[in-house]
């Protein structure tokens, strides 16, 4: 292993693991603390996810000596804001984590329904997707109705730097939001003691509680968002690279990282698909075969900066909570347009896309159900019908 370590490598997979934490963990925050949990379980779950991602990166790595990526899943905590409180309040949402993760481990052991999901239309899973997306990215327009002098800065910053590299955009936002905390917010006396004593991390194990409301508003919806969002484009990101792995095993042994990171708050461990790119590409090394050492060294980089998820926490909680959004609403923004421009492209299921997007931006829940959920179920329903009307009007007339 050692001779095909590269300095190339060890820059790319720093910069990975920088960029995979930076640019979205305010969007896992929001996430968890959406459904229930207080700062020290966000903080604990923030901190269990890149522990377990970075092990689970480390270990396929190494094993599989391909470049394989391991993120937690930013659309599943984008959902989670949106499903916000349930019964059983953070402790049924751990259940849910729980059991969305043995449907992972499932999905890869069990062919059967790792087709199911695949066979899931994507134009519908990608209106779901959308849905889900499009509160968290109006967070920047009422960041600067909220203050100007606060929310103009973040969004500003994310905007120039985008413009010239878009990888860094996020970054700078983040970096902009430190800025706006430290110069402008009246931060109160004693805290940052309470920051000093956050860098040593403490995690909090929640007992799970299993009911059906959790189980149909967050494991079912957060297991087809992970798997349609992120690990199979995550498998498809490998192999435009010319790497061609089993993707059963994959998905299993993130499911089981999944199972360990949940009894301490977190909600799900992926494939990578955006920075999947950066370990697998050319700029990882010249060599494909010497490109895993990228993915390698992100996962060390992932477990480091999970040990300082207490103090990230602790110091994200100084500032008004909108700010924050707004930085993970613009980390949100390239996937939100990504997945509506694929949810409205087909004319066929145009339909079908706008109301399964329409049920879930709602936010409405229904019998104690997130709109998450019934989007889909709306959006399969007019899909069948419009192809059942197709069928009995028959094939159109030749001319």
């Amino acid at each position: 292993m050692l001779k095909d370590f590269s300095v190339q490598a060890l820059f790319m997979g720093l910069l990975t693991a920088f960029v995979g934490f930076a640019s979205s963990f305010a969007v896992v925050l929001h996430g968890l603390q959406a459904v229930g949990a207080t700062d020290a379980q966000a903080a604990s779950g923030l901190m269990a996810l890149s522990i377990s991602m970075g092990i689970c990166a480390v270990v396929l790595s190494a094993v599989t000596r391909l470049p394989i990526s391991i993120a937690w899943s930013t659309p599943g905590a984008a959902l989670l804001a949106s499903t916000g409180a349930i019964e059983g309040g953070f402790n049924a949402a751990v259940g849910a984590f729980l059991v969305c993760a043995g449907l992972i481990v499932i999905a890869g052991l069990f062919k059967p329904l790792g087709r199911a999901v695949a066979a899931i239309p994507a134009p519908l899973a990608n209106a779901m997707l959308a849905g889900v997306l499009i509160g968290l990215c109006f967070a920047p327009v009422k960041a600067i109705g909220f203050n100007p002098l606060f929310g103009l800065p973040i969004v500003i910053s994310w905007i120039v730097v985008g413009a010239f590299k878009r990888l860094w955009a996020v970054p700078a936002a983040l970096a902009a939001f430190v800025l706006v905390l430290a110069f402008g917010v009246d931060i109160p006396d004693g805290a940052f003691v309470s920051l000093e004593q956050s860098l040593v991390p403490a995690a909090e194990i929640v007992r799970p509680v299993f009911n059906f409301a959790a189980f149909i508003s967050i494991a079912l919806p957060l297991f087809i968002v992970t798997m349609a969002s992120q690990n199979i484009p995550g498998i498809a990101v490998l192999k435009v690279n010319l790497y061609d792995p089993k993707p059963g095993p994959l998905f299993a042994v993130t499911g089981f990282f999944s199972l360990l990171a949940a009894p301490f708050g977190g909600h799900a461990v992926n494939l990578a698909a955006i920075t999947a790119a950066m370990c697998a590409g050319h700029d990882a090394h010249a060599e494909p075969k010497r490109r895993y050492w990228a993915s390698l060294i992100a996962g060390v980089g992932y477990i480091i900066l999970g040990l300082l998820a207490g103090a990230v926490t602790a110091f994200v909680a100084l500032a008004p909570p909108i700010l924050i959004e707004a930085v993970a609403g613009l980390a949100l923004v390239g996937a939100f347009s990504s997945s509506a421009m694929s949810a409205f492209q087909a004319p066929e299921s145009r339909e079908a896309a706008a109301i399964t997007f329409l049920v879930t931006a709602s936010g409405v829940s229904f019998g104690g159900i997130s709109g998450a959920f019934w989007g889909l179920i709306a959006g399969g329903l007019m899909l069948a019908l419009s192809q059942l009307v197709k069928l009995a009007k028959g094939p159109a007339p030749s001319k």
